[in-house]
């Protein structure tokens, strides 16, 4: 498993805005969508093209498209929904996916509720959005319901990840499967509560409220 995080000035400055506790959920929700599509920029370096003939107006070229069969893009529900847009603005053409997981607060263990996902995914270059890596139970549970059927090339995009979960995921992956994480930044630690130290809080509430 490889780990990328993204050293840029911008990066850095959304997340530090993000991690601000004043700042209001319309605010949050257009920092994420602006420092996904920065993360995105990164975690697509390696998506699948081939080579075109085109015409210019001056001359004919080969240029590159995207390869087909189409990338998949899967936000886990609910706060991955809020890295979605800023995810297809660079991947248009992708299919999307949808995994409903939610984190036990008593257990830490990740539940899933609901999903949306082809049945094959053989071939298939798919990318996780999942704002908090933080026990890694989530993501764990979520690579290995793509790893069953049939990804091989998966990639996680997250805004902040814990080192405690990042050696949870890369245990539990092992290799077994080309898998990378795409983080803004690795944060100090886990609390008691299973919460990433110093963090920005719960990512789902800041995006959307608390809902009871």
């Amino acid at each position: 498993m490889r780990t990328r995080v993204i050293d840029h000035p911008l990066v850095a400055h959304k997340l530090t805005l993000l991690r601000e506790r004043s700042t209001p959920s319309p605010v949050f929700r257009q920092l994420v969508d602006e420092l996904v599509t920065l993360l995105a920029y990164e975690a697509t370096r390696d998506v699948a093209v081939r080579d075109v003939a085109i015409d210019t107006p001056v001359a004919s070229a080969t240029g590159v498209k995207l390869a087909t069969p189409r990338p998949i893009v899967v936000p886990i529900l609910r706060a991955g929904l809020g890295m979605l847009e800023g995810m297809v603005k660079l991947l248009p053409t992708a299919e999307v996916g949808f995994l409903g997981m939610k984190r036990d607060e008593e257990t830490l263990e990740a539940v899933t509720y609901a999903n949306r996902l082809p049945d094959d995914l053989s071939g298939r270059q798919c990318y996780i959005l999942d704002p908090m890596l933080a026990t890694g139970h989530t993501l764990i549970d979520s690579i290995n319901y793509l790893l069953e059927r049939g990804a091989r090339d998966v990639t996680c995009v997250c805004l902040l990840a814990a080192p405690e979960g990042l050696a949870n995921v890369t245990e539990a992956v092992g290799g077994r499967a080309e898998v990378t994480i795409v983080v803004a930044a690795i944060d100090e630690r886990l609390n008691d509560r299973g919460y990433i130290v110093p963090g920005l809080g719960d990512a789902g509430d800041r995006l959307y409220g608390v809902v009871d």
